[in-house]
């Protein structure tokens, strides 16, 4: 074990292999080998269901956008992938916080943070107005998510 707490150097037919484990979260490969490897591991119990945010988060705004493109009026492209990105966040968003391990003023932080850049990111492509829409679909997604699993005997959507 070398001095530095968390720093276990080990050797490994021929390379070393420093790992640095326990630092916010994240592990960080570096071997001697022609092929570095970075693996950062910030979501590390919740891998597999950070790839199903994601596809929860690209369906929702591939929908959401089909939706608004064909059977809405779209006069402005632009401003409706927008909305459906936001769309889409709800639903990637509400299934990953569809967890036991994050306890309520943590969902509805993550949420609120969200949608603060949401609507950031909407007053920087558009105007401040056109930016609040998002965080009207945003919380009817989230709270229409957590009102359908409310209505399960697990209180989750996952299981």
């Amino acid at each position: 074990m070398s001095p530095i707490s968390g720093l276990r150097i080990s050797k490994f037919t021929g390379s070393v292999v420093t790992e640095l484990k326990r630092l916010a979260g994240f592990c960080l490969r570096i071997g001697r080998s022609a092929f570095t490897q970075i693996k950062i591991f910030t979501f590390a119990p919740y891998f597999t269901d950070m790839q199903k945010a994601l596809i929860y988060f690209a369906l929702g705004t591939v929908v959401s956008f089909l939706i608004n493109y064909f059977f809405l009026s779209s006069e402005n492209i632009g401003l409706e992938l927008y909305y459906a990105v936001a769309f889409g966040a709800a639903w990637g968003v509400a299934y990953y916080l569809d967890t036991p391990d994050f306890t309520l003023p943590k969902k509805l932080g993550l949420s609120f943070v969200v949608m603060g850049i949401l609507v950031l990111v909407g007053t920087l492509i558009f105007k401040l107005e056109l930016a609040i829409p998002s965080i009207l679909k945003f919380s009817m997604v989230f709270v229409a998510y957590y009102l359908i699993a409310s209505f399960r005997g697990t209180k989750s959507l996952r299981k």
